[in-house]
């Protein structure tokens, strides 16, 4: 059966995610017969270079032959087990290993399915953890302003993205937002100093102000995604860990798509030298192959659940909590990292990247051209409102997968990415700024 076959199938049978599906009239869906590397093979013999790691997931390529086997052999041993009341040996060994490269190095792993898992779960640890304390008053959220967190309903109350969020409205109760550090007017660069200087002043206002009510702050380190890959100076970071130890709020850190390398270090929180309170981790986990996700907590939350009495436990849970094929396929991960030194790697392979990208981000009609670790973004000027559609239909016909948001085009390529693949996604992205973009 070829593409039209299986679209026709799809369209009939499946509801897509994060999809107006009447839009596929005019963007026919692309169906997918294998993966390999970094690239995409349709049922027509098409093929597609995977810019953006499908969905932020992709570490190392498709069909990696040492993840590979890292599945089939835990798959001889066990499958799955529920994790209440039992273990096993991959999560017992992925709890450990993370603990150890996480900022602060934090006790215990809570494993669940997806980001927005990991989410909820952060939030009903925060709020359950000051409940025990005897603080019951600690019981509302503070996040970024643009901030991105899922969309089951807790991760929405506390997730700015209009989008997603405003239908549900009835169903939240919203977080408290507070400003995001953008560049200020005495900025020279997009992350500059100043937009973080100027936020955490309006942060510590608040937290003066509500911090009895406050049980924690979640954002996304140094790079939010979904609000257009918009990047924001370390320094932020440093301040919301110092006022949040002052005000006693817990600092929850949403690394769920900064997490893994994917800013340049293998967490986005060690480039400001602090430890969250809470780590939210999911996407590269398995390197896009299972899904999986966590909550990494410090002793003294984990401490403060610790009881006799079970209503002071944290009584959440997932049927395929910790599976064991996935923190098989996560160990591996952790794996590649060490055996193949992938952060130092990533760093030599970036900079090949950024000169690559030069003729683009000094193209007249790109707009605040931003690259951090293996992420590129920039804007179009001129962009209409159907831009990421056609954009991406346009990047497709040229064998290129991107998805931009909004007005927004970026990279996010596997960390396996060639030069010449690069070059493919720099041409692909000069294409829609030729065709889409207007000068001003």
């Amino acid at each position: 059966m070829g593409n039209s076959g299986w679209v026709a199938r799809s369209l009939a049978a499946v509801w897509h995610p994060c999809t107006q599906m009447k839009q596929h009239e005019r963007f026919p869906l692309v169906p997918i017969a294998r993966a390999e590397g970094v690239w995409l093979h349709d049922f027509d013999g098409r093929r597609y270079l995977d810019g953006v790691s499908s969905w932020w997931v992709n570490l190392f390529g498709h069909s990696h032959p040492f993840i590979n086997a890292a599945i089939a052999k835990q798959v001889e041993s066990v499958g799955h087990v529920m994790l209440a009341g039992f273990t096993h040996q991959p999560v017992v060994e992925l709890a450990e290993r993370l603990s150890k490269l996480a900022p602060g190095k934090p006790g215990h792993a809570f494993f669940a399915s997806d980001g927005a898992s990991a989410t909820e779960i952060a939030l009903k640890m925060a709020f359950h953890y000051w409940r025990n304390a005897g603080r019951k008053g600690k019981d509302r959220f503070v996040a970024l302003e643009g901030g991105y967190h899922g969309e089951t309903v807790g991760a929405l109350a506390v997730t700015d993205v209009p989008i997603f969020r405003d239908a549900y409205a009835p169903l939240l109760r919203r977080g408290i937002v507070t400003a995001f550090p953008a560049r200020h007017a005495r900025d020279h660069h997009y992350a500059g100093i100043h937009g973080a200087e100027a936020a955490s002043a309006a942060l510590e206002s608040l937290l003066a102000d509500k911090h009895d009510h406050v049980a924690a702050l979640i954002l996304e380190p140094l790079v939010q995604g979904a609000a257009g890959m918009r990047f924001y100076h370390p320094e932020f970071l440093r301040r919301a860990r110092a006022l949040c130890t002052k005000y006693e709020v817990l600092l929850v850190a949403d690394e769920i798509m900064t997490g893994f390398g994917r800013t340049g270090t293998m967490f986005a929180c060690e480039q400001a030298g602090i430890a969250p309170d809470l780590l939210c981790l999911s996407k590269g986990i398995t390197g896009g192959y299972l899904p999986l996700s966590c909550v990494l907590s410090t002793d003294a939350i984990y401490q403060a659940f610790y009881d006799d009495r079970a209503a002071r436990g944290f009584l959440h849970s997932h049927s395929y909590t910790g599976n064991a094929i996935a923190c098989a396929a996560a160990n591996a991960v952790l794996d590649l990292f060490e055996r193949d030194g992938v952060i130092a790697a990533n760093e030599r392979r970036a900079a090949h990247f950024v000169e690559l990208a030069s003729p683009l981000a000094h193209h007249a009609r790109v707009r605040d051209f931003r690259h951090l670790g293996m992420i590129w973004a920039f804007e179009v000027a001129g962009a209409g409102p159907q831009f990421a559609q056609e954009a991406f239909a346009l990047a497709l016909s040229r064998g290129v997968l991107l998805r931009p948001i909004g007005s927004t085009v970026y990279f996010m390529p596997p960390y396996v990415t060639t030069d010449e693949e690069f070059q493919m996604l720099v041409d692909a992205a000069m294409g829609i700024v030729e065709k889409l973009g207007t000068d001003a």
